[in-house]
């Protein structure tokens, strides 16, 4: 009896392990897929050979240096892809909310606040120097938001999402009234809140790096803290994780990931609602599993979707927030229902 029992049980793992593996096989070879597209379209026409040839040195260097120069936004498009993905799963986890995503901190409007202030009151200009005014906007928003939304008595959860759309608002209304009264704000600030890839250099991602793998490593720790706190925090605190400082720390690691990818690419929407969901379909709900198998399937969709771009218009290039919008869209009607459905 015993052996029939355990039987089933092994064969169900080896299909959970297989399924997994396969998910993470296929899961590389699109990020490969990816990153090769993303370094050979663009608005000037080269074929899978050329990329070949600039990558082996043989290349004549017109070639090399438009095929060069798409290194940036490929890189820029893997760290932003990660730190969303990752911060989506993050929040998603220390919300319990399957609807979560990095501008519930309302990190989105105070990165844009910041964009906005620094441009019009001290002339700021240029992407670097947008990454380095926007970023300390979106922490400072961040962390506003997990100050009142996690204080005081209640459910934090329910609190942390209201804190996020009252400063989202307050923020916003301040963005609107600048960009009204000062023009020449707005017409460098509508093309950096739609989300792009292209017009940034590696200074940007040099900047951005160390904030992604600072954000990543503590998402990484957590773990197994988020596996406990999944179980509620009556569980959570008898497995020895004080379910206070997982939540706190899992708001921090994501604010941060998803304020330095807002800073340096804009706010890019849908990316870190619709990749958790995938992640969690293809590896279950363990963390350690769901934050490595994010950190293949974000900069993969990101990637995709900048490519998809660049093609639909080419010469011209449809911005990559406006890609992952229509992508994400119905990502989130499919959530929906399958909330309901449970619900149910």
């Amino acid at each position: 009896m015993a052996a029939i029992t355990r039987a089933p049980l092994g064969g169900a793992s080896r299909r959970g392990t297989a399924r997994r593996a396969l998910g993470l096989l296929a899961g590389l070879v699109l990020l490969a897929l990816a990153l090769f597209a993303s370094v050979m379209f663009g608005s000037r026409t080269t074929s899978f050979g050329d990329v070949l040839d600039v990558l082996s040195g043989t290349a004549d260097a017109p070639l090399t240096d438009v095929v060069e120069s798409r290194y940036p936004r490929t890189a820029l498009g893997v760290l932003a892809g990660i730190g969303l993905a990752v911060a989506g799963t993050l929040m998603q986890g220390v919300t319990r909310n399957s609807l979560a995503e990095p501008g519930l901190l309302g990190i989105n409007a105070g990165a844009s606040a910041s964009i906005v202030t620094a441009t019009a009151f001290w002339g700021a200009g240029g992407s670097t120097a947008a990454m380095w005014w926007a970023l300390p906007g979106a922490l400072i928003a961040g962390v506003l938001v997990q100050l009142i939304g996690t204080s005081g008595s209640g459910r934090s959860q329910v609190r942390l999402v209201l804190a996020g759309a009252v400063v989202s608002a307050v923020l916003m209304a301040f963005i609107q009234a600048v960009t009204l009264t000062r023009p020449q704000v707005f017409d460098s600030y509508r093309y950096w809140v739609v989300g792009a890839l292209g017009g940034r250099d590696f200074d940007v991602v040099t900047a951005m790096l160390p904030f992604t793998a600072a954000g990543l490593l503590l998402a990484l720790v957590l773990a197994r803290g988020l596996n406990a706190l999944a179980l509620g925090d009556a569980t959570s605190a008898s497995l020895g994780a004080d379910p206070r400082l997982v939540r706190s720390g899992g708001l921090v690691a994501a604010t941060v990931l998803s304020a330095s990818a807002t800073a340096a690419v804009g706010p890019i929407a849908f990316v870190g609602l619709a990749v958790p969901h995938v992640v969690r379909a293809v590896v279950g709900v363990d963390f350690r599993r769901q934050i490595a198998f994010s950190c293949v399937a974000g900069p993969a969709l990101l990637l995709a979707a900048d490519v998809v771009g660049r093609v639909l218009l080419r010469p011209n290039e449809l911005m990559v927030g406006v890609v992952t919008a229509f992508v994400g869209a119905p990502a989130l009607l499919v959530a929906v229902r399958r909330m309901r459905g449970n619900a149910g």
